[in-house]
């Protein structure tokens, strides 16, 4: 299996900044999108920002303008720059990835697909 584990989560001032980071660990897998998830408090949870395997990005319109997503070097990490934070930006904030296993260590030939979900990381912004 693959595991998610994000970190960078804490307290935020509003107007502020956070950084979010999420590793993937496990063997012969490969990952395509990676992105981040967030619930806060009675909300459902909604995209923050996904990103593909090309580079291109997507983000949710609250989000739009004031975070970035961006993928390390590795394929396997993802990080969140969130900028002009707000009180309502305060929730658990999910790292997610799609991707598939490999049945060898050079993955020519491709396993299954699965999506993988991080255990969430809080981030608070006071107000």
């Amino acid at each position: 299996q693959v595991a998610l584990v994000e970190s960078g989560g804490g307290s935020g001032q509003p107007g502020g900044s956070l950084s979010l980071s999420c590793a993937a660990s496990g063997t012969l897998f490969r990952i395509n999108d990676m992105g981040w998830y967030r619930r806060g408090p009675e909300r459902e949870r909604e995209l923050v920002a996904r990103i593909d395997s090309g580079g291109v990005s997507y983000y949710g319109d609250s989000v739009k303008g004031r975070f970035t997503i961006s993928r390390g070097n590795a394929e396997n990490t993802v990080y969140l720059s969130m900028n002009l934070l707000k009180p309502e930006d305060a929730a658990v904030y999910f790292c997610n990835a799609l991707g598939y296993y490999c049945t060898s260590y050079e993955c020519d030939s491709p396993g299954p697909h699965f999506e993988y979900w991080g255990q969430g990381t809080l981030v608070t912004v006071p107000e």
